[in-house]
């Protein structure tokens, strides 16, 4: 079978380099042209010194007639600039969006969260929301596949089993998150230039971050009683990294050990999903350069309530090794190809 070729646009971002840094190593891609738009002409080692010794195109300017040219399209980019590139596919084309934008089924709630008008509304119906685990081979029928955020990776990987199944209350659900601050994009500093990130902890977009749009709406599509749920974002003093602690009531006659089995029945077939013995403590540590999510049920000292511990590597699982992971499954790789 002959390479598949890869177009990166946004490739000078933290996401674009660890796209870069894992396809360098899938043997059935080659990478065609990387885009950016302040560092255009510039050598990607520019950006990771990791990288100066492989072979890469250097950065341009996306054109239209690339996508003649490439099979897969990754967009790093800022939220609303893949929908342009979303308008001028061609059928050969898969487009792999690690934006926002075709996260959202209606263009309404993009409106909404993200305070601009949806300029690609035909093509919300052909994507698909993409946590692989969840999805598995659906993504094959879809030429868009919109990758979720890191925050709801780290969220919905495991409450949508528990959910699924019933076990636990839908009316009091509290995320509390702390991410690397890798996670804002490489402009963090400039955008948080009055906090000293390497030394303190900061609450942000407290009631109404925008990924509670796309928390919402991915747990509804699996129980019909709307979930109530308060999620709180923190940006945390390290560069990668979330840690999501989960507090949870459960149904009647359901034990923490009944989450466990559930979590790992489900996933059981699932080579990144780890679900660790109940009360097992986890960290960022576990899972940094990996594509691993690691979940954790822990009791408390109510016996109907209980605490889940889910870390993922922001960049990674949150970001471009789920991208790669949906790129496998499309295209019929290995699903740890290159991961």
């Amino acid at each position: 079978m002959s390479k598949l070729n890869v177009l990166i646009a946004g490739s000078n971002g933290y996401i674009g380099i660890q796209l870069v840094k894992l396809l360098v190593k899938h043997k059935g891609v080659n990478i065609k042209y990387l885009c950016g738009n302040s560092s255009v002409g510039k050598k990607i080692s520019f950006y990771d010194k990791s990288l100066n010794k492989i072979k890469l195109p250097r950065i341009s300017k996306f054109k239209r007639s690339y996508l003649e040219n490439v099979d897969i399209i990754f967009t790093a980019l800022p939220n609303g600039q893949a929908q342009n590139i979303s308008n001028n596919l061609s059928e050969k084309n898969t487009l792999i969006d690690l934006a926002a934008d075709f996260r959202l089924d209606n263009s309404s709630d993009y409106l909404k969260w993200y305070k601009k008008k949806h300029k690609s509304i035909k093509n919300i119906k052909k994507s698909i929301y993409s946590l692989p685990e969840i999805n598995g081979d659906k993504i094959k029928d879809y030429n868009i596949i919109s990758c979720p955020g890191c925050y709801p990776t780290s969220i919905l990987l495991p409450l949508i089993p528990l959910i699924k199944k019933n076990l636990i209350k839908k009316n009091n659900i509290i995320i509390d998150s702390k991410s690397g601050f890798s996670g804002a994009g490489r402009g963090v500093h400039k955008k948080y230039k009055n906090k000293n990130l390497y030394n303190s902890l900061s609450a942000y977009g407290v009631g109404f971050h925008r990924h509670n749009s796309e928390i919402q709406q991915e747990i509804n599509k699996y129980t019909k009683k709307k979930i109530i749920f308060t999620f709180t974002p923190h940006l945390s003093p390290m560069f990668r990294g979330i840690l999501s602690t989960i507090y949870i009531d459960l149904k009647p006659g359901i034990s923490p050990k009944k989450l466990e089995n559930t979590l790992k029945k489900g996933y059981f077939k699932n080579k990144f999903i780890k679900i660790l013995k109940n009360n097992s403590l986890i960290s960022t540590n576990d899972v940094i350069n990996t594509n691993n999510c690691h979940i954790s049920i822990c009791e408390t000292k109510y016996k109907n309530k209980v605490i889940i511990l889910s870390a993922i590597d922001n960049l990674i699982k949150g970001g471009a090794g789920q991208a790669i992971q949906n790129m496998n499954i499309k295209f019929n790789f290995p699903v740890d190809k290159g991961l």
